[in-house]
């Protein structure tokens, strides 16, 4: 493509009000769904920044995030791009083919059975690996992948941050587990846990929460230049500022003493709720998760509606 073809692209995308599209979409979605509230369907995010490349972030209902591709000169079209990415990942998120149906499964575990040198046994046991993949698709029929990578984004969280890693250590069945994040929502409570494993973490090991944290951004940069669903990137990104926040702190200890023990008391950690002698995990829960963005982006095209 020449630069005048590009010029010309820059312009006719300049002419489409691509904001006012993307809030019509999801508007018309909750008004076909029969959901009245329409408030805060899209948030905007910008960067504060001296000068460009600017960026900003666009969240959609359910918590889905995108950024601007290109290298943007100002705010108004580092918005217009993230909110150009957003739509087109919503109206190719309403094709059949991202649907997640009896077939779509079936397809998914036999090519997870080729690619994890599985076999098609341990489909019926949630203990494996397998098993556990299986039930979390057959669990969500009828959702699409977009919907399905937000749930992802939980658990891809928690492997992150170890706290599966904790409840195989507590004897918690994959089943269990499963059962109990797949109702939870990505609040302010849970990623408050988080921070605070983070904090716990930073005492032992001074200038970890920094060192991740700049891994984390370099991440996130990455994925948003590549076109890619950035909520797990950008939840990193929070957590741990958050933790590093509070690292500095005089009411540190306190803070992680009496705040965790508070959330526990009130049931809000699942420990208490998963800790009943289930089944040994023998590997991270998140195990067929791993490969989520794999079966997430199966069709050909995906990528290519990003860039």
């Amino acid at each position: 493509m020449t630069s005048t073809q590009d010029s010309d692209d820059d312009r006719a995308f300049k002419d489409l009000n691509v904001v006012g599209m993307l809030h019509q979409f999801w508007q018309q979605k909750q008004v076909n769904s029969s959901t009245t509230e329409t408030e805060k369907l899209v948030v905007y995010e910008s960067i504060p920044s001296p000068g460009p490349p600017f960026i900003c972030y666009v969240t959609l209902p359910g918590g889905s995030c995108f950024g601007n591709y290109k290298y943007c000169y100002t705010k108004a079209e580092a918005r217009r791009d993230a909110a150009r990415i957003a739509l087109m990942n919503s109206t190719f998120n309403d094709l059949p083919c991202r649907r997640i149906t009896p077939e779509f499964i079936t397809r998914s575990i036999e090519e997870a059975v080729t690619t994890t040198s599985g076999n098609m046994e341990d489909v019926s046991d949630p203990s494996t690996s397998l098993g556990a993949y299986y039930l979390m698709l057959k669990s969500n029929t009828g959702k699409t992948m977009l919907e399905f990578q937000e749930l992802m984004t939980v658990f891809q969280l928690l492997h992150w941050n170890g706290t599966l890693k904790a409840f195989r250590e507590r004897r918690c069945s994959r089943q269990e587990v499963i059962s109990y994040y797949s109702e939870k929502r990505l609040d302010e409570c849970l990623r408050s846990h988080m921070a605070l494993d983070w904090l716990q973490r930073e005492r032992k090991r001074p200038g970890l929460i920094s060192r991740e944290l700049q891994l984390a951004l370099r991440e996130l940069a990455q994925a948003r230049q590549a076109g890619r669903e950035l909520r797990f990137y950008k939840e990193k990104k929070e957590i741990l500022s958050l933790a590093l926040s509070q690292a500095s702190t005089e009411e540190l200890q306190a803070y992680c003493g009496e705040e965790k023990e508070e959330c526990w008391r009130k049931g809000e950690t699942a420990l208490a709720y998963l800790t009943c002698g289930g089944h040994c995990l023998e590997t991270s829960v998140t195990d067929p998760l791993e490969h989520c963005e794999f079966y997430y982006l199966e069709c050909g095209s995906d990528k290519e509606s990003l860039g």
